[in-house]
């Protein structure tokens, strides 16, 4: 069976669809389609989509790590953050099956590990190997899956701490998990994470920023790191690292990458969302 990582599908559902017809005949047998999260949000058919991976999923045929976005829309179906201008999530707010796809949705990951490939919407901070990053993903897994996963969405939002520490306890350390798995793109070379840069792939001179896979001697070395997240920077294949988020949602192109080979599969996609606003996500 061949594995398939596909980027932020955004609420891009055509796209999406046509997709996985070229992995279907690329594949020319079993496949199974791991997405790098932010399934939903500013495309035109964000209901749609979510629906569609969730079926993949039950049929043990895909499975997603959260973004921000799908973070986003739990905050929102919980009262706990307002909607935004450029939000698309209406039509799951009144969706007769909200709770089942909230369910299942809150069930989901930060990191997936497939043959020697860690997927994560975002990044990892230089301190965390890929064994490290999947024993902190748990952790805000168990928060997700527990009775208590309103209230560790009310604590979630909040730029610090900014670098990361062994010894945060409590709401800081979940925090800390969730900003760097799904809002990083650039730190320091200590880890110190900055949310500010968003709209480039290259930091200022000078600054001491730099894109979190750059930091010397991060420890998560010891796996092929796939993401998204990061329109700005692009799609990349690099031999410890696959970037994906190719824009789709901005007049780009959805991309899918293959583990056992890389081959690259893409569709080009319509502008659904203007580029002023590009990557404030």
């Amino acid at each position: 069976m061949k594995t398939y990582f596909i980027g932020d599908l955004q609420g891009c559902q055509e796209q999406t669809l046509t997709l996985q017809k070229c992995i279907h005949t690329a594949a020319d047998g079993p496949y199974r389609l791991l997405f790098a999260g932010d399934l939903i949000n500013r495309g035109p058919a964000s209901l749609a989509t979510l629906r569609h991976v969730y079926a993949l999923a039950q049929q043990g045929l895909a499975d997603t790590v959260l973004g921000n976005h799908d973070l986003h829309l739990l905050a929102v179906v919980n009262g706990i953050r307002p909607a935004h201008a450029s939000d698309t999530l209406d039509e799951i707010l009144a969706a007769p099956d909200l709770d089942e796809l909230i369910g299942w949705l809150r069930s989901r990951p930060l990191v997936l590990q497939q043959d020697g490939h860690l997927l994560v919407h975002a990044g990892l901070l230089p301190q965390w190997s890929a064994q490290q990053a999947q024993e902190l993903s748990d952790e805000v897994s168990s928060m997700l899956a527990g009775p208590n996963w309103v209230d560790f969405l009310r604590s979630m939002y909040g730029n610090q701490p900014a670098a990361w520490d062994d010894s945060l306890r409590g709401a800081d350390r979940l925090r800390c998990i969730v900003n760097a798995m799904t809002r990083l793109r650039f730190c320091t070379a200590d880890g110190v994470m900055d949310f500010k840069m968003k709209e480039s792939g290259t930091a200022p001179a000078g600054s001491g920023l730099m894109p979190w896979f750059d930091v010397p001697g991060r420890r998560s070395l010891d796996s092929t790191v796939v993401f998204g997240h990061w329109s700005a920077l692009g799609l990349r294949l690099e031999p410890k690292l696959i970037a994906l988020d190719s824009g789709c949602v901005w007049g780009g192109q959805l991309s899918a990458v293959c583990l056992e080979d890389r081959s690259l599969l893409q569709v080009s996609c319509p502008q659904f969302q203007q580029a002023g606003g590009k990557d404030k996500k």
